[in-house]
């Protein structure tokens, strides 16, 4: 991993966060839906930001 500054690294946390918000809100708003196909696109962004954050978590480690 390359240095990186408190300030980067702070940044990087808030993004994690937001991620795992966005995960989160989208698999209940998927759980919620009784349509099909909006059902699949809120998995389909929930796994959009699944992957956002681990790429970040495999960058960090």
């Amino acid at each position: 991993m390359p240095n990186i500054t408190t300030k980067e690294l702070s940044a990087l946390d808030d993004q994690l966060t937001m991620e795992q918000v966005l995960v989160k809100k989208y698999r209940t708003f998927a759980n919620q839906c009784s349509d099909p196909q909006l059902r699949t696109k809120c998995n389909q962004i929930a796994d959009r930001h699944q992957t956002h954050f681990n790429t970040l978590m495999n960058y960090l480690g």
